[in-house]
């Protein structure tokens, strides 16, 4: 994975698991990757993990279970989407903005869609 450098890492993470469990290849009551394996496999610090892994579970994307670690939740697809729509809108004004001030307008934006 490779980060950017317009967002915390550790949203960069939350981001990442929730389009794992959008695609489908984590699904409802599966296994997290420990905090650690998973800051090893991303070669980040373990606290980074910790803080995307507690941002997920704010979110109702996951979820702790003592003795086994973090699960993923029920219905977590509708509620990573959830999220990542909400994350989404939140760039749009500064898109639309910056859209105006280079004079581009939204028919011109379909062919990349």
């Amino acid at each position: 994975m490779e980060f950017k450098s317009d967002k915390a890492i550790y949203e960069q993470i939350a981001e990442y698991v929730c389009e794992k469990v959008l695609r489908g290849e984590w699904k409802d009551e599966e296994r997290m990757p420990s905090v650690r394996e998973f800051a090893v496999s991303l070669t980040v610090n373990p606290n980074t993990v910790m803080r995307a892994y507690e941002h997920l579970e704010r979110h109702g994307i996951i979820y702790s279970k003592r003795g086994i670690g973090f699960l993923i939740s029920e219905n977590s697809q509708q509620k990573a989407a959830g999220l990542m729509r909400e994350d989404f809108l939140k760039s749009v004004p500064a898109f639309v903005s910056r859209m105006k001030l280079l004079g581009i307008d939204f028919k011109e934006l379909e062919q990349y869609a």
